[in-house]
């Protein structure tokens, strides 16, 4: 997801913890292995948080240590380009985060690609009869004024100012309601079991698409477009940790397999460090060639 340029203060600020998921590893031996910890960047998203712990625990199969530090996205970015962050699986090109890309697109590369043509918009529950985001004019009190959403910063965020500012819209009576994924989860839990209206901002993956009867709103305006969503770490990354830049560059995975995992987290309390082992076992074949077995 996508987000607001920010000063170095500010992205200082945005720091939300750093230091997860430290592995603790003997001394590295293996060869073509680098005597370094690889760093990766997650904000609080369970759709980053799968994926990143699936590549650690291939890295950390090929002998690598590994942490992972809970930033948000914008320190990620800047992470990167001070070689703090190696890797960032979860960016969304080209269209989501383009301002960041676009800021720091000199430093950085897009390693691989994860999954191709996700969507991202404004969804609402399958009951209600309303396809587009024109046929909200006039309706504000039905999804009670307001449109939930993630906070200031994301790229979804964004997009979404500018939808609700769109004169073609006429979106008069609406407001952005600012809060977390987790917070947006919750009304849909509140709303569903009543089949009360309502409009949150959510993307693919999400387990919410696994759980729920949801939909998209046609954006008949163009501003929520199709992503790819990519791996990404800094130029000269290849020469650092050529092992590595090796591996990651062979990696993908299906939306489906990352909305399943997600679902179990939710849902069942499956922890991640599970559901990515499984995932491995899963695709031996395909984890075994990247690790050049």
């Amino acid at each position: 997801m996508p987000y607001l340029r920010l000063s170095a203060t500010l992205l200082t600020s945005a720091l939300i913890a750093a230091g997860a998921h430290a592995a603790e590893q003997p001394p590295l031996t293996a060869e073509g292995v680098d005597d370094k910890t690889i760093t990766f960047g997650m904000p609080a998203w369970t759709s980053t948080e799968a994926p990143t712990t699936i590549a650690r625990q291939i890295l950390e199969e090929a002998g690598y240590n590994v942490e992972t530090k809970l930033l948000a996205q914008p320190a990620i970015f800047q992470g990167m380009q001070a070689e703090q962050i190696d890797f960032f699986m979860d960016a969304w090109l080209p269209y989501t985060e383009e301002a960041l890309w676009n800021d720091y697109q000199d430093d950085l590369q897009k390693v691989a690609t994860s999954y191709e043509d996700v969507p991202l918009g404004w969804v609402v529950p399958d009951y209600v009869e309303e396809e587009t985001i024109d046929d909200l004019a006039g309706k504000a009190d039905k999804f009670d004024g307001r449109v939930v959403t993630i906070g200031v910063g994301a790229g979804i965020v964004d997009i979404s100012e500018e939808v609700m500012a769109d004169e073609d819209y006429d979106l008069d009576g609406y407001q952005h309601a600012y809060t977390s994924e987790a917070a947006m989860m919750g009304v849909i839990r509140e709303k569903v079991p009543d089949e009360e209206p309502f409009i949150i901002t959510g993307w693919r993956p999400h387990s919410m698409f696994s759980q729920f009867d949801l939909k998209f709103l046609e954006d008949t305006q163009g501003h929520f477009k199709y992503d790819s969503v990519f791996v990404l770490s800094y130029e000269g990354l290849e020469d650092k940790y050529p092992r590595a830049y090796d591996i990651m560059s062979q990696w993908h995975i299906s939306v489906e397999a990352l909305e399943t995992m997600m679902a179990a987290y939710e849902d069942d309390g499956v922890p991640f460090e599970t559901s990515a082992a499984e995932w491995i076992d899963d695709n031996r074949e395909r984890v075994d060639a990247m690790l050049g077995k």
